[in-house]
């Protein structure tokens, strides 16, 4: 078939192409969808449906993915929950791996922070070649790469600071400032003549015994054992077991009288998913009435410990909600307001209805919560009267059962005596006292590089707008 001649652009020796297909949007891989982002796909969903009644939903789906450029099975999973539940909401659980601090313990954590100080405390910046080479050193506590404890300083709330290729570990800005709050009350308290009882959550397994023991490594089998009279030496176990959920409470004069709660833990997790608000609530209401008026209680911040009196709205709360809180606290707001300016007035003022129910509790009774810093368990007795009681327990038992654990953990608390108790506070009194030169020395320590770095930026963005003059 011949070209017709004229404006004909293959007759001008052009070769025509065929429209290329609209290229398709590459997936995203979102994880776990917040609110406002599966009600983005939810509204396009349903203006599709309005436009078009008759699409079919596999089509439908199909113009979805490609303008959002989310997975199908993500928009198909978010219909369905819509058709079931006339509704969507914020998945429960966030994707992605688990951080490393849920794979190391309190102790762990504790010591490795206390590494980092031990550098500021002689006045040395704490790079991450120096912490490692602190770690090689203690047997006892994980070894790990170097950006794995990058990783791992970050989840224990300290940040980095980076300066002519040297990395100091410096700890957050509201952790210091909660720290230094902290440490300002409970002297008030004490100066104060006050009493102080600290509180505290631990665990015990049925397995639970000392990890190191002698063994005689002359003996070979069971066989040579046998003919020798001898034995092949402690059998091992199998796994740690079923566990023990403890609550304890105790001051300088020992342990508060009938105020031990124990129950056996039903899952294998970290034992903080074991107690829950309710159950704290319940036994902390039974607690303070066991003490004097115008006592101080010392908690850490677990969760349980820290149920809010009332939920503040955050960024994921619905404008109108907003709004409904605006009004049941008297706050005036401007009708045409965007939820930007709306958060803002909100948290203006929610610090006076940032309230715990534990805190008010107390106050009820005419007593007090302080609550530690994250991570400075240090500053917590209780714990140093933990690991003797645990301690006690792993030399003593020899059944691995858990009733006879729960005996033996209780011959292990009623040994604990009102100097062990008096020697432990003393010894937090003085790491408070370190503690309270710890920023004044860190400040001397950082303030130059910081002030090096400021510079070295402020150099840059002056060159910068000279450079955009001329």
């Amino acid at each position: 078939m011949e070209a017709t001649p004229g404006t004909s652009k293959a007759s001008a020796g052009i070769t025509l192409l065929s429209p290329s297909p609209p290229k398709k949007r590459k997936e995203l891989s979102l994880g776990h969808l917040s609110l406002r982002e599966k009600q983005a796909i939810l509204n396009m969903y349903k203006k599709i449906l309005d436009d078009e009644p008759t699409l079919k939903t596999v089509k439908l789906v199909s113009k979805i993915v490609i303008t959002l450029g989310v997975a199908k099975s993500t928009v198909y999973r978010i219909i369905k929950e819509y058709k079931s539940t006339k509704t969507v909401s914020t998945s429960k659980q966030c994707g992605g791996r688990p951080g490393m601090i849920t794979l190391f313990d309190e102790a762990t954590k504790n010591s490795i922070r206390r590494i980092v100080h031990g550098f500021f405390f002689s006045n040395e910046i704490p790079t991450l070649d120096k912490i490692l080479n602190e770690l090689k050193n203690h047997q006892n506590l994980p070894q790990m790469s170097r950006s794995t404890l990058y990783k791992f300083m970050k989840q224990i709330n300290f940040r980095y600071l980076k300066r002519n290729r040297k990395s100091v570990m410096i700890e957050r800005d509201d952790i210091v400032r909660w720290r230094v709050d902290y440490l300002t009350s409970i002297k008030k308290f004490r100066s104060e003549g006050r009493p102080i009882y600290y509180l505290d959550e631990t665990w015990l397994n049925e397995g639970h015994t000392k990890g190191k023991v002698w063994v005689d490594n002359n003996i070979k089998s069971k066989r040579e054992a046998f003919i020798e009279g001898l034995s092949t030496g402690l059998k091992n176990l199998s796994g740690k077991g079923k566990r023990l959920i403890i609550l304890h409470a105790g001051s300088e004069e020992g342990f508060v009288e009938d105020s031990l709660l124990v129950f056996e833990g039903k899952k294998s997790g970290d034992y903080h998913e074991e107690m829950n608000a309710n159950v704290f609530e319940k036994w902390f209401v039974e607690f303070l009435r066991k003490l004097p008026d115008n006592a101080v209680i010392v908690m850490d911040n677990a969760s349980y410990h820290s149920r809010k009196v009332e939920s503040i709205p955050t960024t994921s709360t619905r404008k109108n909600d907003m709004k409904s809180w605006l009004q049941s606290k008297n706050i005036g707001y401007e009708e045409n307001m965007v939820r930007s300016q709306l958060l803002h007035l909100i948290r203006q003022n929610k610090h006076k209805y940032n309230l715990y129910i534990t805190d008010e509790m107390a106050k009820k009774e005419n007593k007090v919560v302080l609550r530690l810093p994250p991570y400075h368990c240090e500053l917590n007795p209780i714990e140093m009267i933990w690991a003797q009681v645990q301690n006690e327990v792993a030399g003593k038992n020899k059944t691995f059962k858990l009733k006879d654990v729960k005996e033996l953990l209780i011959e292990a608390l009623n040994n604990v005596t009102k100097v062990n108790w008096k020697k432990c506070v003393e010894h937090v009194i003085k790491e408070e006292e370190k503690m309270s030169t710890l920023d004044g020395i860190i400040d001397d320590l950082i303030e130059p590089l910081i002030i090096s770095v400021n510079n070295m930026e402020s150099d840059a963005d002056t060159t910068d707008t000279d450079s955009s003059t001329n």
